[in-house]
């Protein structure tokens, strides 16, 4: 059951990251975004997406 958890936090935060470096605002060599916790990128990504707006 932990691997099952801790694999789709993985996902999570690595789709993410992915949208992140979509947006633009990223680059891949910004490799702090993968020592983000996923509620980190989570509110990373949503202040992101009401910017686009």
């Amino acid at each position: 059951m932990n691997n099952l958890l801790r694999y789709a936090i993985e996902q999570r935060k690595q789709y993410l990251i992915d949208q992140l470096i979509a947006s633009g605002l990223y680059t891949k060599e910004s490799t702090y975004l993968f020592r983000w916790t996923l509620s980190d990128l989570e509110q990373e990504y949503t202040f992101v997406k009401c910017m686009k707006k």
